[in-house]
């Protein structure tokens, strides 16, 4: 089909803008862009989905989220959250304990409806359910395959439930990545190994971790130096940093995924870099957890791929980076820096980590990329071309605007309703069994 008669946004290596343009979609990939007219002129028996006006632009990549924290949304807890590490305890470790396989499912799809509707095509998710951990990635896996999202998966490992719940949780983690390298759902579905963080996963268990993924892959996802409590408790045990502490396993690498870097020094920052592991950044959740600012500025100075997520805190990822933006403005107490870092971020760090998951580009409408794109209801009142989008896009635009969500050459939600599941069914499902989850917070 043609999806045309609107400014198009490609975020390609030239960053091709076309105030009238169109994109033909062959199957499940971008076969031609070009100027409206033009591209019907070449293909003319071919379906003309007409935008009227409205962006034309690449779907969002969420680079972290959290499946497992859906039943949030409202919810109140008794127990005292002072600082991280009893927010953590009363609040996040005592929600994922509570969770069934059934509640896994429901999470998965009411944080994609989100996703969907906000524009997000892509979720690179860090699951945890430590009391059904067997199961659990291939549950959302089947969510994610019903709804039609492209999805990274993990299963959160850690020591905090016991040794017997920790090996379930190595099993399921090398299960489903070796289920994925085998049937990767046609590109849809992939798998990374997923950490806690330091501060809760032993020498033994770091270990046997690794051990389980000799052989297998090389990728890892794993919260890192998220509050100051994870670099005391490190250095206390190991006296080593948590980057150092993970580079002595050889966690970090082109394909591992490490989250937050709040309090990562110089050093650590270099070791980043030069193992090239991924640093993903969710400004929202760490302002919401009080536990400062990392050093992005820094790291993107430094060569580091720095990418974007939401860490839950939304599914919006236009809201996300826009937070993100402001932040290292106001952090760095530069007016000149935080818009670069935030385009970087969004349309640059993103696509970076899913060049090395996925078989053909996302992020980027070309020839050749899959045909995961998103048109958006926005009509901007300044001029808008190639050299401002990223403008447009950072301060005018949010997910609420999104009108049509094509995933892999299918439209998964057009006009703003879901396609391709009950939407409303699944939501009050979800309301049924959290009322039954809260009576434990």
């Amino acid at each position: 089909m043609i999806i045309g008669n609107g400014k198009l946004i490609t975020n390609d290596a030239e960053s091709n803008f076309y105030d009238c343009g169109a994109v033909y979609v062959k199957d499940n990939v971008v076969e031609d862009i070009g100027e409206f007219e033009e591209i019907k002129s070449r293909y003319p028996d071919e379906e003309v989905v007409d935008v009227k006006g409205r962006v034309i632009m690449p779907g969002m990549i969420c680079a972290h989220d959290h499946i497992y924290s859906s039943y949030a949304r409202g919810m109140a807890v008794s127990r005292p959250t002072v600082d991280f590490f009893t927010t953590l305890e009363n609040q996040w470790w005592t929600l994922d304990r509570s969770l069934t396989l059934e509640d896994v499912k429901l999470n998965a799809y009411t944080t994609y409806f989100e996703a969907v509707k906000a524009g997000t095509t892509t979720v690179i998710d860090h699951h945890s359910s430590p009391n059904c951990a067997e199961g659990s990635l291939f549950a959302i896996a089947e969510a994610t395959e019903d709804l039609g999202i492209r999805a990274s998966l993990c299963l959160e490992l850690s020591d905090r439930d016991g040794k017997e719940i920790a090996e379930k949780e190595i099993k399921e983690n090398v299960d489903f990545i070796k289920a994925t390298q085998k049937d990767s759902k046609g590109d849809m579905l992939h798998g990374l190994f997923g950490m806690h963080a330091s501060f809760t996963i032993s020498d033994e268990t770091m270990e046997k971790a690794v051990e389980a993924m000799e052989g297998v892959y090389d990728g890892y996802h794993v919260h890192v130096a998220e509050g100051i409590e994870d670099e005391y408790d490190s250095m206390k045990k190991y006296s080593k940093r948590v980057v150092e502490r993970l580079e002595g396993y050889n966690i970090l690498g082109p394909n591992t995924i490490a989250v937050h870097g709040v309090t990562v020094n110089e050093r650590e920052m270099q070791i980043l870099r030069d193992t090239k592991t991924n640093v993903v950044h969710n400004p929202q959740s760490n302002m919401n957890n009080a536990v400062g600012a990392p050093p992005i500025s820094r790291m993107i100075d430094l060569g580091i791929n720095v990418g974007i997520g939401t860490d839950a805190m939304t599914q919006d990822m236009f809201e996300s980076v826009k937070v993100g933006t402001v932040l290292q403005s106001h952090e760095t107490a530069d007016p000149t820096r935080g818009f670069g870092e935030g385009a970087y971020m969004l349309f640059t760090g993103n696509q970076n980590i899913c060049d090395r998951y996925f078989n053909k580009p996302l992020g980027r409408i070309q020839k050749g990329a899959y045909a995961d794109i998103i048109t958006v209801d926005y009509f901007p009142h300044t001029p808008m071309g190639s050299q401002n989008w990223v403008g447009h896009v950072l301060f005018g635009m949010s997910g609420g605007m999104v009108n049509d969500t094509m995933i892999n050459g299918k439209f998964v939600m057009k006009d703003r309703i879901i396609t391709t599941v009950d939407e409303m069914a699944i939501k009050a499902k979800s309301i049924e069994r959290a009322t039954e989850i809260w009576k434990n917070m």
